[in-house]
């Protein structure tokens, strides 16, 4: 197939030529893998300036999304490449292949670096969804950055750079820059843009921006980020959101907040402990949705008022297909029990999905991120149960919220009333609006590009 950029495809490849270090925050369905592929394929077979390329990505997309890409377009055919998954000796094979481009999982970068015995000589590197390298404590954050002096370019991309906030971006731009603009120690990067927010006497446990910080931090990245989101550049569909309301039910909710308050409750004879907020909180999204896991994994019901309220969206669809995004697997568990749908895990599956031959289709918010279009196969989602990673739920809606969609898109959201539902929905909304601030910022505006 041949390749004809878009204005805002030509000015992300010029980018990637003239910036030895970049960062590239594209909104999903912008094209960003062939606009990388390009710019590599220029640089290495025009400019005659990298030989050796290492692209870390997703696992799904390490396997079949770039291949794919590489395959799919005329002017990339001479690009050779080898996927190192699999067993050790199967990575250790790929990697003494003769290759312009090797592809890697981003679990498997620490054996790499620290375990194979392979030569790092790569004198380019792509990180594909940069916001997996937020973590500075991770493994793959500090084996990277073992051999980061090593890389003479480097590119990162991803749609959500600051999923949870600014204090993302310290982590995911020093893997970029080895700490020029934001810093090389996180206490100083706190220190300097941030003051602290949630405490316990010394002990702090959250952040919050000084005024003025993120116009710093925004001025301060700007030279090697480029941002663009699909709205300003593609001919996206209509969006809607709603928010569907249920109510638990008195003696449900006395249970609920029975639960919330004192951390134990007495479900028949199985004692469910709630020993910290963080299960405290995976513990009342369950509640909310309806059933909840006790110490030995056994699911005790609660409520069936997200079930009827998913009933009502599906007969509202009028036989139009509908996906349904889930997290627990009581959930699963129970909307299979109630109607008669398929999960979408194969790849099988996603060619039936985009044939439109799956009525009702379920599948995990954590499988439903990069490198999946569903959007040919149907245009409403629902939120069974909620998320608190923006970075999940804006990759999950972006599976049918997407260029060749040909329907408005239907993004239902069932949320319990007066439980921690209405608390993460907040919180996405907040985040999606310190993450569209960050966008905005650097974006790259070009005339006539649409």
């Amino acid at each position: 197939m041949k390749f004809v950029p878009h204005n805002y495809q030509k000015y992300a490849i010029d980018f990637i030529k003239d910036h030895k270090t970049a960062a590239l925050l594209l909104d999903m369905g912008l094209g960003k893998t062939v606009t990388t592929l390009t710019a590599i394929k220029d640089l290495m077979h025009d400019d005659f300036t990298i030989q050796r390329v290492l692209i870390i990505a997703p696992l799904r997309v390490t396997q079949s999304t770039w291949p794919t890409e590489i395959q799919k377009w005329d002017h990339l055919k001479d690009l050779s490449y080898s996927v190192v998954l699999g067993t050790p000796s199967q990575r250790m094979a790929a990697l003494q292949n003769n290759a312009n481009i090797y592809l890697i999982n981003r679990e498997n970068l620490d054996w790499l670096i620290n375990k194979s015995g392979f030569t790092f000589d790569f004198d380019m590197v792509v990180i594909d969804e940069l916001s997996s390298f937020k973590n500075f404590k991770a493994k793959r954050f500090t084996s990277f950055m073992k051999v980061r002096h090593k890389v003479d370019r480097i590119v990162g991309l991803t749609g959500t750079p600051s999923s949870n906030g600014l204090m993302d971006l310290f982590a995911e731009f020093k893997v970029l820059d080895m700490g020029e603009r934001l810093g090389y120690y996180i206490s100083r990067y706190r220190d300097k843009y941030f003051l602290p927010d949630k405490r316990n006497g010394m002990q702090i446990y959250s952040w919050k921006p000084r005024e003025d910080a993120e116009q710093e931090i925004y001025n301060k990245i700007s030279d090697i980020t480029i941002s663009m989101k699909s709205v300003d550049f593609l001919d996206m569909p209509e969006l809607v959101m709603n928010e569907v309301p249920v109510d638990m039910g008195l003696k449900e909710k006395q249970k609920y907040d029975e639960f919330k308050a004192d951390l134990v409750l007495q479900l028949k004879e199985a004692a469910i402990d709630a020993a910290n907020a963080a299960v405290l909180s995976n513990k009342l999204l369950q509640m909310a949705n309806g059933a909840i896991y006790d110490e030995f994994n056994v699911s005790h019901h609660i409520h069936d008022q997200k079930l009827d309220a998913l009933e009502d969206l599906i007969e509202g669809t009028n036989g139009k297909p509908i996906l349904i995004a889930y997290w627990f697997q009581h959930d699963l568990e129970r909307i299979k029990e109630r109607f008669n749908v398929r999960q979408i895990k194969t790849s099988q599956d996603i060619i039936d999905w985009n044939e439109g031959s799956i009525p009702i289709a379920v599948i995990h918010r954590a499988s439903a991120g990069h490198g999946l279009n569903l959007q040919a196969g149907g245009s409403t989602l629902v939120w069974f149960g909620l998320t608190w990673s923006l970075e999940l739920y804006q990759q999950t809606n972006a599976r049918l919220w997407r260029q060749g969609q040909s329907d408005t898109v239907v993004i239902h959201h069932i949320i319990a009333k007066d439980t921690i539902d209405e608390d993460v929905m907040l919180a996405l909304k907040r985040k999606d609006k310190t993450q569209s601030c960050l966008i905005d910022a650097v974006k790259a505006r070009l005339e006539g590009s649409k």
